[in-house]
């Protein structure tokens, strides 16, 4: 008797039947909840923020249970505070969080174990959902959707609410289109065909003079200081540029100083370290392609402390015993040198990016 040809076999009844798509996968993880809480990585920003509401917004439509976004951490960049503001987000502080019986926690935009939370004994999750390429701790885990090839978390969420067929208000769609816009800001843009058909189906239905209002938010004094302060300090080593600030207002102002300097022309590499508390904050961004931002910078740190990322932007922190003036000098020395070895510059000789009145005599 003849065999079926595959053609035929892969055409059958038997095969025909689909696999659950991973939003159904992740929908049925959640089956035996009676409330569900979102957990982001600290100082979270509006990838983490969008995909945490866009993943609430899926529970409470399709499962019918109630739901808790929490903040790990202050929000201080401006455009994140008026994205907050403005978009009337009720966010719980994670320190003021009581696990409950019955409570299952997802964690969007970060995984577990990897230095990016406050918290780190609030239990095990359920669920992961993320983009970054920062390993984590995820055995255990029910549920696990880590994709490193998209741009923005916030895509992965789109894509589980068009596919359930979930409602998205103009407000939630206002969220997840900016959380993937800054995702993608960087030059070259690390942006994928999903994320493009996202950013399409989102921008219908989004507020757009919100949109307006929250990339336009008004600036404090303080990013003028410290980007000024940035700007003193900034050497350029080849095409790296490091800058280091004494002392940052607020964690994320390391990612307002790289997002300016990696405009430089003659640059391929934008690095900034600054001092906030007990901690030095770092970010890093790259202006070419394939540039395996978050594995250098995790390199550059080492044991000092933790960091990670994408291919294009980074961030990091390491955790101060020390904070005396020697202290912090000896560690900006060597951090310096850390940086400008793992991020390829030919030369350790530096030049002001900005020369002084004295220099240029």
């Amino acid at each position: 008797m003849a065999r079926p040809s595959a053609e035929r076999m892969a055409m059958s009844p038997a095969n025909l039947v689909q696999k659950p798509r991973r939003s159904d996968r992740f929908l049925d993880a959640l089956d035996a909840a009676e409330r569900v809480v979102f957990i982001s990585h600290v100082q979270p920003d509006p990838d983490s923020l969008g995909s945490m509401w866009g993943l609430s917004q899926l529970v409470q439509d399709r499962l019918g249970l109630p739901t808790v976004l929490t903040q790990d951490g202050g929000i201080f960049r401006a455009e994140n505070r008026a994205f907050v503001d403005l978009l009337h987000l009720e966010l719980l502080p994670v320190s003021k969080y009581v696990r409950r019986t019955g409570d299952a926690l997802v964690m969007v935009d970060s995984q577990p174990g990897t230095g990016r939370h406050s918290n780190n004994a609030l239990g095990t999750m359920t669920a992961v959902i993320d983009h970054h390429v920062t390993p984590g701790q995820l055995d255990g885990v029910p549920f696990t959707d880590i994709r490193p090839d998209l741009g923005a978390t916030c895509t992965l969420v789109t894509k589980y609410l068009v596919e359930q067929r979930s409602n998205i208000p103009p407000k939630l769609a206002t969220a997840l289109l900016y959380g993937i816009e800054t995702e993608l800001s960087g030059f070259p843009r690390e942006g994928t065909a999903a994320d493009d058909d996202a950013l399409a189906h989102l921008f219908p239905l989004a507020e757009k003079d919100l949109l307006a209002q929250i990339r336009h938010a008004r600036l404090p004094k303080s990013h003028f200081e410290v980007l000024a302060m940035a700007l003193r300090n900034a050497a350029v080593f080849d095409r790296v540029a490091f800058a280091w600030v004494d002392a940052l207002v607020q964690p994320e102002q390391a990612a307002e100083v790289v997002d300016f300097l990696i405009r430089y022309e003659h640059i391929d590499w934008a690095i900034c370290a600054g001092v906030h508390g007990q901690r030095v904050v770092l970010s890093a961004r790259a202006a070419r392609s394939n540039a395996r931002a978050g594995e250098l910078l995790r390199e550059a740190v080492g044991d000092l402390g933790n960091a990670g990322g994408h291919e294009r932007r980074a961030g990091g922190c390491v955790v101060l015993n020390d904070v005396t003036s020697t202290s912090l000098d000896r560690l900006r020395q060597e951090l310096t040198r850390r940086c400008v070895r793992a991020f390829g510059a030919s030369s350790a000789i530096p030049s002001p990016l900005v020369p002084t009145s004295a220099s240029r005599k």
